[in-house]
């Protein structure tokens, strides 16, 4: 078909297909300039002072800046799982037309501004600039388990059932001991101790004694030996059972109740040490039950001189054995040794050291002001009949008790003489004003100057004095300086 030149102008030209020339790249470029011209001047026009008589409104219609707005800009398309599963189930296009539009990542304001959100797609002005744009990669959300503790996964109900079931209990144990905390593994074991039977709690801890030493601990100290006697059984152990049962007798405040239950500790299993200690912890109260019946008779009567001068404070019951020998040397020291209140009588029911007896005697004595049988503790005769003082305690000791009594210096000289090192002699002596023993020791060790040193410490023409100063004018005494 013949065509003329016109014609096929207007061919080419009206045709939606067009035929290629090498301007053709040049021709799109310039179209893609001349668009981002037109979104600039849109968004001069958007930025001029008449910016404020418009209403800016998003792509789901709402204004920007609301509080709407902002709360589904921020959430952008982070759409619960819930709301997911009602747009699965839902399928009528009325209820799909009432649920809540997904916020566009574009809005009128960002588009205008050729400004995008974080996370969104850019712009067309950024799209057309010549900078490139930044890329950013996705974020891959964390693995569930490790967020599980701090994400509430676990709704309260669910923890309290998980907590009912016996191996999370275990589980729950055993994290608070590898911590190593104390107070932790203690509140577990309570929790453990409400909600757990003691046949399993038992068996449970019997392989995990870290666990094991703190319950005992606590069943100590908050007194539950019921608890404790049957974990005790459960494990096996005699002795700290027998050693439990023996601490209930400190609940019981009757003597005689006391005492019986005291009998009926004496054939459990203890350790041999355990077994005379509870036997001597029998007969004791049992002499103290007769001691303290007999004593307050007599306290009653007023018949007796140490009662009517020196009353009772306390009673004798429940004391300890030391508290018990003071009690007796101070009312029946005196006694024959075939009665039960007698000093003697209880040194050797209960095989009391000699120096804790002397100590305890002296004690006793020097407080009652009894200084000839303070003498008498402190004699002995030999096998010709010769009488010596011999102190276990050291007569250093012996001093400085007597001073705690407000021993007179006569009796303290007598004593103070006894100490056989001179250095502490002479302290003892210059610390209690022994004159006699100070004066007599520096001449013996022929020491003129400390006896000149002493003149100046006692009284001026007191008879020390006029000693020291005969001492120091005798030319028989030859002296070392």
């Amino acid at each position: 078909m013949n065509r003329t030149k016109g014609d096929e102008e207007e061919y080419w030209n009206s045709s939606k297909f067009k035929a290629f020339t090498f301007d053709d790249e040049d021709d799109e470029l310039s179209q893609l300039k001349e668009s981002k011209r037109a979104v600039n001047s849109l968004r001069d026009f958007v930025d001029d002072d008449d910016e404020d008589d418009l209403e800016r409104v998003s792509w789901t219609g709402e204004p920007v800046g609301s509080i709407s707005w902002s709360i589904k800009e921020t959430a952008g398309n982070s759409g619960s799982s819930h709301e997911r599963e009602q747009l699965k189930n839902r399928n009528s296009f009325s209820t799909y037309a009432q649920l809540p539009k997904p916020a566009s990542t574009y809005s009128l304001s960002s588009f205008f501004r050729g400004r995008t959100r974080p996370g969104s797609f850019q712009s067309l002005s950024d799209a057309l600039s010549d900078t490139p744009a930044k890329s950013y990669a996705p974020e891959l959300g964390r693995p569930k388990g490790e967020y599980r503790d701090y994400s509430n996964d676990w709704s309260p109900s669910d923890t309290v059932r998980r907590l009912r079931k016996g191996k999370d209990k275990i589980q729950l144990l055993e994290e608070a001991v590898s911590m190593h905390d104390g107070n932790v593994i203690t509140a577990v074991l309570i929790f453990l101790k409400r909600t757990l039977s003691k046949e399993i709690l038992f068996r449970e801890l019997e392989v995990r004694q870290v666990a094991l030493r703190h319950l005992i601990h606590f069943l100590k100290e908050i007194g539950d030996q019921k608890l404790l006697l049957d974990l005790f059984r459960f494990l096996d152990r005699t002795e700290e059972l027998a050693l439990s049962h023996y601490r209930e007798h400190l609940n019981i405040q009757d003597p005689e109740k006391r005492k019986e239950f005291l009998k009926t500790c004496i054939g459990l299993p203890f350790s041999a040490e355990d077994s005379a200690h509870i036997q001597d912890h029998y007969t004791l109260l049992e002499r103290q039950i007769i001691i303290e019946a007999n004593d307050r008779h007599l306290e009653l009567a007023g018949q007796t001189e140490v009662f009517r001068k020196h009353p009772r404070k306390a009673s004798i019951l429940n004391m300890p054995l030391v508290t018990t020998l003071f009690y007796s040397c101070f009312y029946h020291y005196t006694e024959a040794e075939g009665t039960f209140s007698s000093p003697v009588n209880l040194k050797k029911t209960f095989k009391i050291p000699d120096k804790q007896y002397v100590l305890t005697a002296l004690a006793a004595r020097a407080k009652l002001r009894a200084w000839h049988d303070v003498d008498a503790l402190f004699t002995t005769k030999n096998w010709l009949g010769y009488t010596k003082k011999r102190a276990p305690i050291g007569f250093h000791r012996v001093v400085e008790i007597l001073h705690k009594n407000s021993a007179p210096v006569q009796v303290l000289q007598e004593y103070v003489n006894l100490v056989e090192d001179v250095d502490t002699k002479l302290n003892l002596a210059t610390k209690f004003k022994c004159h006699d023993v100070v004066i007599d020791t520096c001449r013996d060790l022929k020491d003129r100057q400390q006896l000149l040193a002493y003149r100046s410490k006692v009284d001026k023409g007191s008879a020390e004095e006029e000693k020291i100063d005969a001492l120091l004018n005798s030319s028989q005494i030859r002296w070392k300086n």
